[in-house]
């Protein structure tokens, strides 16, 4: 099989703060809404002791609000033939993941017990959500849940587990590279089909703050916002938010995707994934390395930058990432562009927060909204755009309003950008 084939998106789900599946994202984008909501009282977390203001005090975090999921708990286990003890041993991420992957290819026009034995491969992206921890305290391992607790909370079993349900032959790898995570399994997926290693895949991300520990992290780095806004590529960029959420897309080479009838709702171009090395620190982006990858993603997709006419940017609202993070967009697209055809950018970020390792799918998610719906939706909270930039020449804009994206002669192409603090970097491409 050709290197460069097409890969075909045949079904999608997701589920994000104030919008539990795709339809329920586009409304929100194109309403531009802002989802955030206070700590929540139902989680046993102690509130009380969690906050304090100054971000200097261990154990505690400054954050006030996030992007929480309503209903982390819900979960239909009879349908998966899991009993209801299990079910309260797994992590709410590896639930969510299920529930995701088997609506993506029910929206693929697939039934899911129709897999079984084939060679179908699953990549999770997929961080720790510490929700063994969250048992431990409230001392539910002891009533029965222990033996359940090594397959409930590994992340390799959340990939595992899919495949386990489905019957499914193809491989199954959950990968975590941060932030990253989401964007670098579908890449995995990407090549794995063009190998011919799968016939069909599952791409798919989530993030569930179970336990308060990451937040506490975070304020120690000093990198989230106290109020819950993030305000990407904005003069007054105080930090990301973390956010709950979880992604799933159903893959399959172009030519079988046409040849089997199902939807195409967009088609991967290319991708690319590398790391910053030796850069100058550790949990600092790498400009050149972002760089390179938009590069190789160009190359995958045998693709000139002015070719594409948007990019949904990882765009954290950071006043370190944005930055570097413009830079390579003007430097890998933007300067190949002119004031009359610019590369517009924006983050889904700024609506629902960073939803960790599931964000990199939900700028996916929102771009193939955009292309369906023909209207590229606004990015909130950017009315001053940082002077960290050099806007003057108009070759690169913020989508500050929802703007017409027709069809016309030409494919119009996409690519989403993430990157984590591992320092590994994806770049996806798609028309």
């Amino acid at each position: 099989m050709d290197a460069h084939t097409p890969v075909a998106i045949v079904g999608m789900d997701c589920r994000f703060p104030g919008a539990d599946s795709p339809r329920a994202l586009w409304d929100l984008l194109l309403a531009g809404r802002h989802v955030a909501s206070p700590l929540p009282e139902d989680r046993g977390w102690d509130l009380a002791r969690l906050h304090h203001a100054d971000p200097d005090v261990e154990g505690t975090t400054y954050v006030r609000r996030a992007g929480f999921l309503d209903d982390v708990a819900g979960f239909d286990a009879g349908l998966f033939g899991i009993g209801p003890r299990e079910a309260s041993a797994m992590d709410p991420q590896q639930r969510l993941l299920l529930e995701s992957a088997w609506t993506s290819l029910e929206r693929a026009r697939i039934a899911p017990g129709s897999l079984r034995g084939s060679r179908t491969g699953v990549y999770v992206g997929l961080c720790e959500s510490f929700y063994d921890t969250l048992l431990r305290q409230d001392g539910r391992d002891a009533s029965g849940l222990e033996s359940y607790l090594l397959t409930g909370t590994a992340l390799s079993v959340a990939s595992g587990r899919i495949s386990y349900v489905l019957g499914l032959n193809g491989p199954a790898l959950t990968v975590d590279t941060a932030c990253s995570s989401g964007l670098v399994a579908l890449h995995l997926a990407v090549r794995a089909l063009r190998s011919g290693e799968c016939e069909t895949a599952i791409a798919a991300g989530a993030s569930v703050l179970a336990a308060p520990r990451m937040l506490v992290r975070f304020s120690r780095l000093r990198a989230v916002a106290a109020d819950g806004v993030s305000r990407a590529f904005a003069a007054d960029a105080g930090g990301f938010v973390p956010a709950e959420g979880v992604a799933a897309l159903t893959l399959t080479t172009l030519e079988r995707a046409r040849a089997t009838g199902r939807p195409v709702l967009a088609v991967i171009r290319g991708s690319a994934v590398n790391e910053d090395g030796a850069s100058e620190r550790l949990t600092a982006p790498s400009g050149p390395a972002q760089r390179a990858v938009v590069a190789a993603a160009l190359r995958d997709a045998r693709l000139r930058p002015d070719q594409v006419g948007a990019v949904e940017a990882h765009g954290t609202g950071t006043r370190t990432g944005d930055p570097v993070e413009a830079s390579t967009l003007h430097l890998g697209y933007a300067r190949h562009h002119t004031a009359e055809d610019p590369l517009w950018i924006g983050s889904v970020k700024s609506n629902i927060g960073h939803t960790l390792a599931a964000s990199g799918l939900a700028g996916l998610i929102k771009m193939v909204l955009a292309l369906h719906h023909e209207t590229l939706p606004p990015t909130l909270h950017a009315e001053r755009p940082t002077p960290a930039v050099d806007w003057s020449e108009g070759t690169m804009r913020l989508v500050r309003r929802a703007r017409p994206w027709p069809r016309g002669e030409e494919p119009r192409r996409a690519g989403i950008l993430s990157y984590g603090i591992s320092g590994t970097n994806a770049h996806v491409l798609i028309e």
